[in-house]
């Protein structure tokens, strides 16, 4: 009898741990994830619009978030991007993962090994008119270090915003 019982309590352990394994891979995929958007209305043509996003080299004369990028916009092309956060300058070299001129640019990047603190970047250009579109900066964010991450990921949301202003007054005011 207590043989018995010794099994239906291992059995009954056996369950118990399964479920709790199954709960922590389900949250653990939402507390890793964030995508972070911010858009805006761009009164240009969208080739005025992506010749100033794909216009690396003038980044520093108007990007207050990107302030530099080196490489080209190619897909599987490395690029090497220095960006402002906070107070700080923080640089990565991601890799293309898509360019279609006037409609898309997307790149991957990791922060330090991939799975720790991943994020997919992406710059979308929706025509809304002849002379409008709708400017679209999102980023996907995925990694362990995520959940303690509020604060970097708040300032980004802020920079996307603030580039996204900077790039409209800049399309707005090219020929």
């Amino acid at each position: 009898m207590s043989g018995l019982i010794v099994l239906l309590a291992l059995v009954s352990f056996l369950i118990i741990a399964i479920l709790c394994a199954a709960a922590l891979v389900a949250a653990k995929k939402s507390i890793t994830q964030r995508t972070l958007q911010a858009e805006i209305v761009i009164n240009a043509p969208a080739t005025n619009v992506w010749k100033v996003l794909i216009d690396f080299e003038a980044y520093p004369q108007w990007n207050p978030f990107i302030r530099q990028v080196t490489g080209k916009a190619e897909p599987g092309e490395k690029l090497t991007i220095q960006m402002h956060l906070g107070n700080r300058m923080m640089t990565i070299n991601p890799t293309v993962l898509s360019e279609q001129p006037q409609r898309e640019l997307r790149w991957l990047g990791h922060f330090f090994i991939p799975g720790l603190f991943d994020g997919e970047h992406s710059f979308v250009i929706e025509p809304l008119g002849e002379r409008k579109v709708r400017f679209i900066q999102s980023e996907e964010f995925s990694g362990l270090i995520i959940p303690f991450s509020k604060t970097l990921l708040n300032e980004t949301e802020q920079n996307f915003n603030e580039m996204n202003m900077a790039l409209k007054e800049r399309a707005e005011h090219t020929d």
